[in-house]
C-alpha cells in the first residue's frame, strides 16, 4: 500500500534540507522574511523519521508477522546501493586530495557514525541520519511482532507519547546545561544519537497505526493541511527557545501526514501527478548525494574553470549546484538506485521460493 500524495513532500524536505546545508551564504536566504525557514529547515530530518514510521506501519501492517531477513533484505535494497555509491564517489576525491580519515569511512561504511562520540558528522555529513534510520530498521520488526500486531492501538497510544514527552523534557533540558558531559558524549552529539531520535519513528509508527485502524474518511482537508503549515512556519519563526530537531514539531507534522493521507482535495490531486510523485523519488538522491556534489563542484573549480566568484555569484552558484544535484540525483535513480534494488528483490524473491 502506497500513500502517494506524501511521495512528494519527501522532495520538499530534501530540498530545505539542501539550502540548509548550502544556503545560508546568499543574502536571498538570509532575508529577515524567510531566514527562520532555512536557518530551522533541517526539521525536515524530523519529518523524514516521522515519515518513516507511518509509512512502515503502511506497508506492514496487513502481515501477521515480519521475516526479519526478507524484512532487511528489503530495507537494505533500498537504502545501501546509493549509500554505498555515496561513500565512494568521495572516496575517490578524499584519496586524491589525500585527505582520508579511514575511521570515518569505516564507520560510514557500517552505518555506525551517530552512535559515535563526535563522529556523526564525519565524512558524508548527511549520512547520518541514514545511520539513525537502520537503527529504527533493525528495531521495528521486533517492535511490530512483539507489540504491534499483538497489542491494541488504544494501549500503545499512552506509551509512546510518553516516551515522546520524556524524550523532549530531556533533550531540553541537556540542551539547556552546554556543560553535559555523559559516557563520552556531550550536548552536540545527542542531536544526532539514535535514541534521541526514536521518539519520532514511534510516534510515526502510532499516527500509523491510527491511520490503518480508523482512517477511513477522505475529503478535502486542503485547508486543514494548509493552515497546519502556516502554524509550523509560526513555529519556526517564534520558537521561543523550543529546539525542534528532535521531534518536538510531531505535534503539528503527524496530522499533517494523517490528514494529507486523507485528503481527495486539490493538494492530493497535485501532488499524485507523476512529475511530483518521480521528484519524491528521487529525493533519496538528491539528500544523500547533496554534500558529494558541493565537494566536486567546489568554489575553488566554479572561480578556477568559470570565473565564478564566491561572494559576487554566490546565488548562481548555488543554483547551479542544485541543478546538478537534481539531474544527478534523476540519473542515480533511473540507471543506479532502482535497478539494484529491483535486482536484489528479484534475487530475494528465487531465494524465499528455494527455501520454500
Amino acid at each position: 500500500m502506497r500513500i502517494e500524495q506524501l511521495t512528494f513532500t519527501r522532495f520538499v524536505a530534501a530540498l530545505l534540507i539542501v539550502v540548509f546545508h548550502f544556503g545560508s551564504g546568499d543574502s536571498y536566504f538570509n532575508s529577515e522574511y524567510i531566514q527562520f525557514l532555512f536557518k530551522q529547515a533541517n526539521v525536515g530530518v524530523s519529518y523524514f523519521f516521522i515519515l518513516s514510521g507511518f509509512v512502515m506501519i503502511i506497508a506492514y501492517h496487513k502481515k501477521n508477522k515480519i521475516n526479519f531477513i526478507d524484512y532487511m533484505i528489503s530495507r537494505f535494497a533500498r537504502i545501501y546501493p546509493m549509500y554505498l555509491i555515496a561513500i565512494l564517489l568521495l572516496l575517490v576525491l578524499s584519496i586524491i586530495s589525500n585527505k582520508v580519515n579511514y575511521l570515518d569511512v569505516f564507520l560510514n561504511i557500517f552505518m555506525v557514525q551517530a552512535w559515535i562520540p563526535g563522529k556523526a558528522l564525519a565524512f558524508n555529513i548527511p549520512a547520518w541520519s541514514l545511520s539513525v534510520e537502520l537503527f529504527f530498521y533493525l528495531l521495528f520488526p521486533f517492535l511490530f511482532n512483539r507489540f504491534y500486531s499483538k497489542i491494541s492501538y488504544n494501549k500503545l497510544i499512552i506509551p509512546i507519547l510518553l516516551f515522546w514527552l520524556i524524550s523532549q523534557l530531556l533533550f531540553h533540558y541537556f540542551n539547556y546545561q552546554t556543560t553535559f558531559t555523559s559516557f563520552f558524549y556531550n550536548t552536540y552529539d545527542l542531536n544526532f544519537h539514535p535514541i534521541f531520535h526514536l521518539n519520532e519513528f514511534l510516534i510515526g509508527n502510532l499516527a500509523g497505526l491510527y491511520f490503518v485502524k480508523k482512517g477511513n474518511k477522505t475529503k478535502n482537508y486542503d485547508f486543514h493541511i494548509i493552515g497546519l503549515v502556516t502554524l509550523v512556519l509560526i513555529a519556526l519563526k517564534f520558537p521561543i527557545g523550543l529546539n525542534f530537531h528532535n521531534g518536538f514539531l510531531a505535534i503539528l507534522f503527524v496530522p499533517i501526514i494523517i490528514l494529507l493521507s486523507l485528503n481527495n482535495g486539490f493538494l492530493t490531486k497535485l501532488f499524485n501527478k507523476k512529475g511530483f510523485i518521480f521528484l519524491g523519488e528521487i529525493s533519496y538522491g538528491l539528500y544523500i548525494l547533496q554534500f558529494i556534489v558541493w565537494v566536486y563542484v567546489s568554489d575553488y573549480r566554479l572561480e578556477k574553470y568559470f570565473g565564478l566568484d564566491k561572494a559576487e555569484d554566490f546565488l548562481f552558484c548555488f543554483f547551479l549546484r542544485l541543478l546538478i544535484l537534481i539531474g544527478l540525483s534523476v540519473i542515480s535513480y533511473l540507471y543506479v538506485e532502482k535497478p539494484i534494488r529491483d535486482k536484489i528483490k528479484y534475487y530475494a524473491q528465487k531465494r524465499k521460493k528455494v527455501i520454500n
